[in-house]
């Protein structure tokens, strides 16, 4: 009992410096913002008490100025799907058909004549995993072909008609709105995710998926795991089906991404984990995050200082406040986009993982930060690379090819392979001192304190390792990691250093608690 009015005092002292912070950040970002406008690119005129609006991210500014009719469109494809899956009894074979023609339809409007490369594309990779399955390199053979799609697309920047003969240079004019290239990143995924699940069925023996399973029936709190659903028998991988997983309107344009086996289950069979309650809650959230996001933009104009390359005029301190209010733009961001798309899903029929299952100021290390960012990548990667490579027998080596593959996977840019290169570097001391800590086993409350102690600092040292890898990855690249240093290695970033270390150091303990709590709760 001695020890708990201690930690109650010690909450309570962390609690006070994360308001102080959090006051200090704000004020300091309101003035920036302030002080700059004048300055910053992609600051359009706003709606809230006369502030500009920071719609700098081409990515945030797209999907926000298409949601009208993105809403339309979903709107739309769900009263037709569902009338027509609940009046007629449509299953498997009857849903996918309706859910192809459907969304064939969303992508001859975004891609125009370029709906003919993926379909080629996928045409290909179909017959070529149904041709070499029986063989013992069909997987290789898979991520070979993939590979080098998702590379070519990108050199050729989704190919000219006229590449193919002059006569078919007029359908160059017929592109659509949207580049089909940057979309297919996710078709090149679930082609394959299709190709393994396949090959793994005709050789169920030699892939041993019970690891997986645990993992993922941990990660689910004991609801039904569609992604590591292996049941599904060989007839059930048919062209129909597997058109219309690479095609799915809700998924095409960004995720979630779901498993070929999981997606096939629920055609048949729609997702039950979640009640018509439940999915009308998250929806209402997801409104109430949006008009959060609005507000951010409104007042703090984080972003843009990245885009204007102010933050070289910048403090060390000031510095901090803009790279972490990026940072947080940038899971909010995402958090909106994936939540909007597996909503549409979710009303669809299809559950699939949830993407940003945890705030990004709630992770201490890598392994929570690569589990609650992109989680259902993170899934995927687990699935189709991780184990297959090896898996814990062979972590060192086996994250230098998955962040590598990641980086090729989002663009051909060396700022994201260094971004990666970087990562797997601050990874190596992370499994290292997590395989020590896990062998030491404090007995007495000094052993349990230093250790304690220890994990915190830790985690302080991986968030700014995490951040510095995200600053050179979306941030200041490559070319600008010699002003970064310059500007925080002189005498006078000492303190705004000292100050941003013990706010992480702070920030873990937090975290430790919130844990305890949780934990406490479940038990």
């Amino acid at each position: 009992m001695g020890g708990m009015p201690w930690k109650r005092v010690e909450l309570a002292a962390l609690v006070l410096y994360a308001l102080g912070f959090y006051l200090v950040v704000i004020r300091k970002s309101l003035r920036l913002s302030h002080d700059y406008s004048g300055r910053l690119y992609g600051l359009r005129a706003g709606s809230l008490a006369g502030h500009l609006n920071d719609l700098s991210d081409a990515q945030w500014r797209n999907f926000r100025g298409n949601l009208p009719i993105l809403t339309g469109v979903m709107a739309a494809f769900l009263i037709l799907v569902n009338t027509l899956r609940y009046c007629y009894g449509l299953k498997g074979r009857g849903t996918a058909l309706a859910w192809l023609i459907l969304s064939l339809s969303y992508l001859c409007y975004l891609h125009g004549a370029c709906v003919v490369f993926i379909l080629l594309i996928a045409l290909i990779n179909y017959s070529m995993v149904k041709i070499f399955a029986h063989y013992k390199y069909c997987t290789s053979l898979i991520w070979s072909f993939n590979l080098s799609v998702l590379i070519l697309n990108r050199v050729y920047e989704g190919y000219s008609f006229s590449l193919f003969g002059q006569n078919l240079s007029v359908l160059d004019n017929y592109r659509g709105t949207f580049r089909w290239h940057i979309c297919f990143n996710f078709v090149v995924l679930r082609m394959i995710s299709f190709g393994c699940d396949y090959c793994w069925t005709i050789h169920s023996s030699q892939f041993d998926h019970k690891k997986h399973i645990q993992k993922c029936q941990v990660c689910y709190s004991g609801k039904t795991c569609y992604f590591a659903l292996q049941g599904l028998s060989v007839d059930r991988y048919t062209f129909l089906t597997y058109l219309c997983y690479l095609t799915y309107a809700p998924l095409y344009i960004a995720g979630p991404i779901v498993g070929y086996n999981a997606f096939a289950a629920q055609l048949e069979v729609p997702q039950k984990n979640y009640s018509f309650a439940q999915i009308s809650l998250y929806g209402l959230r997801w409104i109430l995050s949006f008009l959060l996001m609005e507000g951010m933009t409104h007042f703090f104009h984080y972003n843009a200082f990245v885009v204007s390359r102010l933050w070289q005029q910048l403090s060390p301190f000031e510095i901090f406040i803009i790279s972490y209010g990026v940072l947080n733009f940038m899971w909010l961001k995402f958090f909106l986009i994936w939540r909007y798309f597996r909503f549409w899903s979710l009303v669809g029929g299809v559950e699939t993982p949830e993407n940003m299952p945890k705030c990004i100021n709630n992770c201490h290390d890598l392994e929570s930060f690569w589990k609650s960012w992109h989680a259902s990548f993170n899934r995927w990667l687990v699935r189709y690379l991780y184990i297959p490579l090896g898996g814990s027998r062979r972590k060192l080596l086996s994250i230098w090819v998955i962040f590598t593959f990641v980086a090729v996977w989002h663009d051909l840019e060396w700022k994201l392979v260094s971004w990666a290169w970087l990562t797997c570097l601050f990874f190596i001391p992370e499994i290292l001192v997590k395989s020590l800590s896990n062998k030491f086993q404090a007995s007495s409350s000094l052993g349990m304190l230093v250790h304690r102690e220890f994990k915190a600092i830790a985690g302080a040292v991986t968030i700014s390792c995490l951040m510095v890898a995200n600053l050179v990855g979306y941030v200041v690249g490559p070319s600008g990691i010699k002003v970064l240093i310059s500007k925080m290695a002189g005498k006078e970033a000492l303190p705004a250093l000292a100050f941003i270390f013990t706010t992480f150091y702070v920030g873990v303990k937090l975290m430790f608690h919130i844990r305890e709590a949780s934990s406490s709760q479940q038990g």
